[in-house]
């Protein structure tokens, strides 16, 4: 009884909400359905306002309350339930969101009585547009309070979702703020949120399959310094979800037999190598880890020893700028720290702090330990936040951050480092920025489009879909993707639409060109490959060509002398190692010696001048000038040495000369260094 949770729908079908009405049938029959593949125990229960009937208890007991309809009572989640919400009927007159809570809560109190508390969940949509009636005695908050008073002494929660949409020229904003800061009043008094959709997508985020109350992560002293600590709690903001794991079903069971749990169980034997007939007990097992070839054994009381146990304890090591720390830093989930609850010292404590911190611009740096016996320590920035509402007191916000080790650089070159030919020009630059404010969902002035509150994750929901529908037709075929979940994983075709101009400029002002690496190794490899005649081209093997295929997109780890250029190429373009960039460079250095020693007559210079080249572009992408350089300066030292002055002419005419500061941050030599570096110095004279 204490595990499972009892929901009760209050659904407006009045006509203002006839056009969300098919999605509120789909979601709320796909929240049904994710309670009974899941959470078979809970309760579910449908009630309607705005229809022209009225079907209520409390309007038989004390009248009033008309246009109420009790669709379904709230039982155990089942298929009945399901289809009542796939068929919802639509209202002819203005629903009265306050009289449908108070038959819900009348509905629940009945049900349960003072039991189950925190376990009873009333959720509210509607679009809030139409006026409420009077109550008999006594004012529209004043009734607020009323009903909140009762829904806090039953632990009842309320969860409000406002549907709206585009908004008519017949909505009354009068009303509609008056019936918003109903809703916000019970907020303020009892536990509730309310909570505002536009779209579809929203309302599927909005609507959440089961309340899960915090728990605390941590409760303790905020040390700031030994003599200065301040009490909080620690939750956590917000946890990856995760896919459901789902359990081994055995159907070795009788039919018959209607207490059977259909589980698998597993259990393991261990046996010895000696003899492998003997199943070794629990107590004669000891753990083993390997240590080269060698398994060294380590028992469980070692192990404990061995383990680090720092202390629990959350401790301040300093303050920072916040421009110190970077976004893409954060790790892992964020927690919240908040002062503890009644502790009057502890939450001005906290809200000095936090609006200090904000006020300076500062972040702190925090050393925690969650628990006691905690084998990790976490490291992480505390960031202020202030709160906007007069009821919520200031908190903090906690990113754990990464040690060195966690630490991945990439190394991605700027533009500002290549060569102006290979830069964009201002009006491809305009078309490219153009094209990322375009790409903004949450332009100024506007709404974001996907909110991250709001928008559920569509693999989960897209399985849970999909298990419901076997659950039924194990046969059937995975359905198409549902238009809402359309609407986050695909781009939406109205901002395409509206933004056609931007793209279209963008496509013309960069031209595709195919890649000529993938063309010249294929002709390559035909070109090694015998020629085969028109008569026989139609019986080549499909296996040869396929062969082919593979061949030409094999890895290549050597330069060879025949194709320097593509192998050098290729080796720079692999990712799947680091050490292949200097594999590379390092080949491309001795093939190029070994080209210049091995010259006649100056018959290998073209080759070697094309390999520099080649070699120069690829230090230039990868960032590496000093390699570049010091290679060339030894070839050139070289060819001074055994007096090929024609091979450093050759490099003078061809403009091979070392990479500058200009083409490299990371280069040390200058322009002037670069273009005197080949010139010829003549003998003074005598």
């Amino acid at each position: 009884m204490a595990r499972k949770e009892a929901l009760l729908l209050l659904l407006d079908v009045g006509p203002p909400m006839h056009s969300f009405l098919p999605e509120i049938e789909k979601v709320c029959s796909m929240l049904v359905q994710k309670k009974m593949i899941f959470n078979k125990a809970d309760e579910v229960g449908v009630v309607l306002f705005g229809t022209e009937d009225t079907n209520n208890e409390l309007t038989n007991e004390v009248g009033g309350y008309e246009h109420v309809m009790v669709l379904r009572n709230i039982k155990v989640v089942d298929g009945d339930v399901v289809e009542a919400l796939q068929k919802l009927p639509r209202g002819t007159v203005p629903g009265d969101f306050l009289d449908a809570i108070v038959v819900g809560v009348d509905i629940i109190i009945k049900k349960f009585g003072p039991t189950n508390k925190g376990k009873k969940r009333l959720c509210l949509i509607t679009s809030a547009q139409n006026p409420i009636n009077l109550p008999f005695e006594g004012s529209k908050e004043e009734q607020v309070d009323a009903i909140a008073k009762q829904m806090n002494v039953q632990g009842i929660k309320l969860e409000s979702i406002i549907v709206r949409g585009k908004l008519t020229e017949k909505a009354d904003t009068r009303v509609m703020g008056e019936n918003d800061s109903l809703l916000n009043q019970f907020s303020k008094t009892t536990c509730a949120k309310t909570v505002h959709v536009e779209s579809p997508t929203t309302l599927l985020g909005a609507l959440q399959t089961r309340n899960i109350s915090p728990v605390t992560v941590f409760r303790g002293d905020l040390e700031l310094a030994p003599k200065m600590k301040i009490k909080v709690w620690v939750y956590k903001k917000t946890a990856e979800e995760k896919f459901p794991t789902l359990k081994k079903y055995s159907d070795k069971a009788p039919p018959t037999d209607r207490f059977a749990t259909h589980e698998v169980k597993v259990d393991y034997e261990y046996k010895g190598a000696e003899d492998p007939n003997k199943v070794v007990p629990p107590e004669q097992r000891i753990k083993g880890y390997r240590y080269g070839p060698q398994v060294v054994p380590i028992s469980s009381a070692e192990l404990e020893a061995i383990k680090f146990k720092p202390e629990k304890g959350v401790k301040l090591l300093g303050f920072t700028n916040t421009s110190n720390i970077m976004r893409h830093y954060y790790m892992k989930d964020v927690y919240i720290f908040i002062a503890e609850p009644g502790n009057t010292k502890a939450i001005l404590a906290v809200s000095a702090l936090v609006r200090a911190m904000k006020e300076m611009n500062k972040v702190a740096i925090l050393r925690c330990v969650w628990r006691q016996g905690q084998g990790s320590v976490v490291v992480g920035v505390l960031t202020p936040n202030v709160s906007d509402r007069e009821y919520v007191p200031d908190s903090f916000f906690f990113n754990v951050l990464p040690f060195a080790e966690d630490v991945r650089e990439f190394q991605f070159p700027s533009f500002n480092n290549f060569p102006p030919s290979w830069q964009p020009n201002e009006r491809q630059q305009d078309a490219a920025d153009k094209l990322v404010t375009m790409l903004d969902l949450a332009p100024p002035g506007k709404e974001e489009a996907l909110q991250a509150d709001f928008t559920p994750n569509p693999v989960l929901e897209r399985f849970y879909r999909l298990l419901e529908l076997k659950s039924k037709k194990p046969d059937a075929d995975v359905p198409p993707l549902d238009n809402t979940l359309k609407r986050i994983t695909e781009p939406d075709p109205e901002l395409l639409l509206q933004n056609k101009s931007v793209i279209d400029d963008f496509c013309k002002q960069f031209e595709l060109k195919e890649n000529p690496k993938i063309k010249k190794s294929l002709r390559r490899l035909w070109r090694d490959k015998p020629a085969i005649s028109g008569e026989d081209a139609g019986d080549v093997d499909t296996n040869t060509v396929d062969a082919l295929k593979k061949e030409s997109v094999a890895k290549v780890d050597s330069i060879g002398n025949v194709t320097p250029i593509q192998d050098f190429e290729a080796m720079m373009a692999r990712r799947d190692s680091k050490i292949w960039v200097d594999i590379a460079i390092k080949d491309m250095n001795n093939l190029v010696l070994d080209l210049v020693e091995n010259s006649q007559n100056g018959n290998t210079y073209d080759k070697v001048v094309d390999c520099l080249v080649a070699l120069r572009k690829g230090c230039l992408l990868e960032q590496e000038p000093k390699q570049f350089n010091d290679s060339l300066r030894h070839i050139v030292k070289f060819c001074q040495e055994k007096s090929l002055t024609s091979f450093c002419e050759l490099l003078a005419s061809k403009h091979v000369t070392l990479i500058t500061k200009a083409e490299a941050v990371d280069s040390n030599v200058g322009d002037d260094e670069a273009w005197s570096f080949l010139v010829k110095t003549e003998p003074a004279l005598e």
